[in-house]
């Protein structure tokens, strides 16, 4: 086993545990996903050996490869983290147990559509562009409520919160944006109380994301070091 994922693993662990008993405002429930992506599964076997069992995955394929090369990992949960084309809506379907991106009804419709009737339903989170990016993806913060029952309404779908990728901020400080977060969740729990999940924080601001409310933190630099660059669909 790569003693550095299991100690980085085991790292972030230590310093989750830490933060939930020191702070009481942080979520009991909050979860780490360690983010795969371009990662050979060699490095995915070793993490799950160390005790991990939620990975992210931005790329379609990589998805597709590594769900059905680890098929027999059956506590595996795959989360879907990366931006979505309708022409692999299909896969995500197929392979995903959650997926963070969604911002167009027309590819909530067909995630709903593909799902495969022998699955459970899939868990989805609604991507805001809380910082107002011009580029990033994610719908705007004023959207998430009408948003939000259009998807509640699609039979295979299980509407479970909100998920964003700040802008990146001065000292990793992302105060103000955790907080609109954290507000709109709350809004959103209004409405649709089962929709609790608030996916945000990443290796860089993760502490801070817990302390307004995140439930899902996800590291991949912080448990498998850097990303080497290289080309993908």
């Amino acid at each position: 086993m790569d003693n550095n994922i299991a100690e980085r693993l085991n790292s972030a662990y230590r310093q989750l545990a830490e933060i939930k008993q020191k702070n009481p405002s942080v979520r009991a429930d909050a979860q780490l996903i360690a983010v795969s992506k371009t990662k050979p599964i060699s490095l995915i076997q070793e993490a799950y050996l160390a005790g991990q069992r939620l990975f992210g995955e931005n790329y379609v394929q990589e998805l597709v490869d590594k769900a059905t090369a680890l098929a027999e990992l059956t506590d595996l949960e795959w989360h879907f983290i990366g931006p979505i084309q309708s022409n692999k809506t299909r896969d995500i379907a197929k392979f995903a147990s959650w997926v963070h991106s969604v911002d167009r009804l027309k590819i909530a419709e067909r995630l709903s559509a593909q799902r495969p009737t022998d699955m459970p339903t899939l868990k989805v989170l609604i991507q805001v562009n809380i910082s107002d990016e011009s580029s990033k993806a994610g719908i705007a913060a004023a959207e998430v409520l009408p948003f939000a029952a259009q998807i509640a309404a699609l039979p295979n779908l299980q509407l479970a919160g909100l998920m964003a990728i700040p802008a990146p901020a001065i000292d990793s400080d992302n105060s103000l944006a955790f907080a609109r977060m954290q507000a709109l969740s709350a809004q959103l729990q209004q409405q649709f109380p089962q929709a609790r999940a608030l996916s945000m924080g990443m290796s860089d601001d993760w502490q801070q994301a817990l302390t307004f409310g995140a439930t899902m933190i996800r590291l991949g630099t912080a448990i498998f070091g850097a990303r080497e660059p290289q080309p993908h669909e």
